[in-house]
């Protein structure tokens, strides 16, 4: 592993259509979930136990996800290094995607209703968000040997990856709060 947490490339560097198969294949998969939802059926007892999960998994997702942010308002504070902020942040993506992974999953199973508007939105903001996910793997990578002090165009790079996060996350759980309280 190297200073900055992540983890040597060995000489192998990702081939440029990575990051476009990357989010064709993350696409592909909510699709089949969001056509799974529409065949499983379960009952009372696995809807709660998928309810739990699916908290459970917004947690660990979208708490990694404020951890990052919190790094680099730490870095823009001038209290860390802009390494530093991007080693969290590199070390966060297994626990962002776990988690949005395992909402995606349990929500499966949370028998969405697909005529509704806001459900809709939500899997709107579900795929925004995914798609806004593969391509800060990215960009962390660019942010890694970008130097300090980081170029304007990352910098910008990263504000709008952040400000796209912010309103996908936010907005799928207000949505999933107004559907629970219903």
């Amino acid at each position: 592993m190297l200073d900055n947490g992540t983890l040597p490339t060995l000489g192998r560097k990702r081939r440029p259509h990575f990051h476009a198969v990357a989010a064709s294949a993350a696409m592909t998969i909510l699709a089949a979930v969001l056509w799974l939802s529409t065949t499983v059926h379960p009952g009372p007892a696995m809807h709660d136990a998928a309810l739990f999960a699916h908290l459970a998994f917004l947690t660990l997702g979208f708490g990694a996800v404020l951890a990052t942010e919190y790094s680099f308002v730490l870095w823009a504070l001038g209290r860390s290094t802009f390494a530093d902020a991007v080693a969290s942040a590199t070390r966060l993506h297994v626990p962002i995607w776990l988690g949005l992974t395992g909402l995606v999953a349990s929500g499966a199973l949370l028998s969405p209703d697909l005529t509704s508007g806001t459900t809709i939105l939500k899997l709107v903001l579900v795929g925004g968000l995914t798609l806004n996910g593969v391509q800060a793997g990215a960009l962390t990578g660019r942010l890694s040997g970008a130097g300090e002090p980081p170029p304007a165009r990352l910098l910008l790079r990263g504000a709008a990856t952040s400000a796209i996060s912010q309103v996908c996350w936010w907005g799928a759980v207000v949505i999933g709060f107004l559907h629970a309280n219903r």
